[in-house]
């Protein structure tokens, strides 16, 4: 089958005089998970991971992806006859990089240009610049071969209350305004969806799982022009832009409006998150100030009433995932239980939490050897039962009127090998030792991730991703600018730890055909203790789950990584019992009481 469609996106390739066709994983807006209706990727290859971007010649198919998806990637397209290319791994050239050693002086390369961004596609331009390649970005050649293609989704937006979003649209709109007239900008272009949400305090329903609108902004110095589609805008809403001068434009007419606007000044647009069409238009229309979106750096601080909300959601969703795990250890092995059934049943408790609006991702209940898969998703027709033996990882996570929730746990429901508690052991220690942090203002995540990672490297392990990332409130589970990662990478933005920033902590161990561990809190910074040798800095944590005593081995220990775990285990049971039946406050108790060496 994907042969067949292979087959047919040369013929068009032919037809319109293209030599090369890429097509990556994204929307409009260079979103991480986009709707059904963008998977032109997933319907020409196979592979059905979040990231990845598929190149199409005549004689030769690959796929990039990253070291997340390299296992589920070599299992999806087998015998589709496209190549794997292991991104970051030695000899492994990127996609310039490849297209330059390729192509040919004179021949075109094609893509759908709403669907790469600015930055992607100068890289593009300059690395092909000297062979004479003509980029063909105008139509969307791939997407308009997929007869059976899903409709644009559209469902209606939500205004957020000033009590939800404890800042006013008036006041991130004057912070914004503030930032382009720093950067020297009259005009700002937003496309990045949640970052348009949280500037307008309102949320949608177009990406499964991401409260988000498919929606565009132009901002000048007295007025927001929305683009959204019309089925979107309710009555509510319409009211909401009235009182904020917010002036509505149908969606699909962006393109047609920035090409006829007067520009009197330059815009701001950020490289990574707008897409290349709009880019032509608006470089070919005024001069560009490349700077990052204002709004991802102001979003990323949570101010006093999302910390506080997001406090209590995570306590709930704690609460949720503690219940799930003592159900889990009580039946398996006495009742059938898959990895499916496993995530419906955690599903099922988070859906009873008051204020639940949806899953923030779809859970990733993983089991034994799937679990080294980090990005592994069960299956009606494929998931294991779950056994009375070996581990289950389950990585999940909700969107809740008050917060966006992410933890993953690994449990042992039997004997495991000496080898594998190793790993857990070092995977909770790391995870704990990042907790523990103590560091000057200034600090970026390459900084800090060691403290996660040193354990894993002592014994000549790594993970193929990084450390931690961003959690949004009541939008993205992934945002920036902050991450936790240690690789250096030329051109790409570091980001001060700032107060109030929310970020996961997520060390891992995937050992392929054998087993995968993850320990994931969400921890938020916070100002410590202040004198001569500058602003000190500190992690509180939100996320209050057990982490599992059956697959610790105190031997790999030190005292302190014991004294570590107990004082987080003390508050666990503190801060939960109060939300838990008094059979799972038994079974707590017991989970979280203290090890010896």
């Amino acid at each position: 089958m994907i042969q067949d469609r292979l087959t047919r996106l040369r013929d068009r390739m032919s037809e319109k005089g293209i030599d090369f066709y890429m097509i990556p994983t994204s929307d409009f807006h260079g979103s991480e998970y986009v709707d059904d209706y963008f998977k032109v990727r997933e319907y020409f290859s196979g592979f059905t991971g979040s990231n990845g971007t598929l190149v199409v010649g005549h004689n030769m198919a690959g796929l990039w992806t990253d070291g997340r998806y390299f296992i589920q990637a070599e299992n999806e397209l087998e015998g589709s006859g496209i190549e794997l290319f292991r991104m970051m791994e030695e000899g492994v050239p990127d996609i310039p990089d490849f297209l330059g050693e390729n192509m040919k002086s004179g021949q075109t390369l094609g893509f759908d240009g709403r669907t790469v961004s600015c930055k992607e596609g100068k890289e593009l331009e300059q690395k092909l610049k000297s062979m004479d390649i003509r980029i063909f970005y105008e139509e969307d050649m791939a997407g308009d071969l997929w007869k059976e293609r899903p409709l644009l989704p559209n469902h209606q937006v939500i205004v957020l209350p000033e009590e939800i979003s404890g800042q006013s649209m008036e006041e991130k709109l004057l912070a914004v305004r503030e930032k382009m007239k720093a950067s020297g900008a009259l005009y700002f272009t937003l496309s990045k969806l949640d970052d348009l949400m949280w500037l307008m305090n309102i949320r949608g329903n177009d990406v499964a799982c991401n409260p988000v609108a498919l929606s565009y902004s132009f901002l000048t110095p007295e007025e927001l022009y929305l683009f959204i589609q019309p089925q979107e805008v309710t009555k509510e809403f319409t009211e909401y832009a009235l009182k904020n001068h917010i002036i509505i434009k149908d969606y699909k007419n962006i393109a047609e409006f920035l090409n006829g606007y007067d520009y009197k000044g330059k815009v701001l647009l950020d490289k990574g998150n707008i897409n290349y069409a709009l880019y032509k238009i608006l470089s070919d229309k005024a001069e560009c100030v490349f700077e990052s979106n204002p709004t991802e750096a102001l979003k990323a601080v949570k101010n006093k009433t999302e910390l506080s909300r997001m406090e209590e959601v995570y306590l709930k969703d704690s609460a949720a995932v503690i219940k799930f795990i003592c159900w889990l250890k009580k039946n398996v092995g006495k009742e059938k239980i898959t990895e499916l059934t496993a995530a419906e049943h955690l599903d099922g408790l988070r859906r009873e939490i008051q204020g639940f609006l949806d899953l923030s991702f779809p859970t990733i209940s993983a089991y034994k050897e799937n679990a080294a898969m980090m990005h592994y998703e069960a299956l009606p027709e494929s998931a294991k039962e779950i056994k009375a033996e070996g581990m289950l990882l389950v990585d999940s996570g909700g969107q809740y009127m008050g917060g966006t929730t992410d933890v993953t746990r690994t449990i042992a429901l039997g004997e495991i090998n000496p080898e594998i508690k190793k790993h857990f052991t070092k995977v909770a220690v790391g995870m704990l030792q990042l907790t523990q942090a103590r560091f000057l203002y200034g600090c970026t995540g390459r900084n800090l991730d060691i403290l996660a990672r040193q354990p894993l490297w002592d014994i000549g392990i790594d993970y193929k991703c990084g450390t931690g990332h961003g959690i949004g409130y009541i939008l993205n589970v992934h945002e920036g600018p902050q991450s936790i990662r240690w690789r250096f990478a030329k051109g790409a933005a570091e980001a001060i730890i700032e107060e109030g920033m929310v970020i996961s902590n997520e060390p891992g161990v995937y050992i392929e055909g054998s087993h995968g561990i993850r320990t994931e809190n969400v921890i938020v910074a916070k100002k410590g203790e202040k004198n001569a040798d500058g602003q000190f800095m500190f992690f509180d944590t939100l996320t209050f789950v057990p982490i599992d005593k059956e697959a610790i081995d105190t031997t790999c220990m030190q005292p302190i990584d014991v004294e570590r775990l107990n004082r987080y285990h003390e508050q666990v049971y503190l801060r939960t019992e109060g939300l838990l039946t008094a059979q799972e406050r038994e079974w707590l108790k017991e989970a979280t009481s203290p090890l010896r060496i």
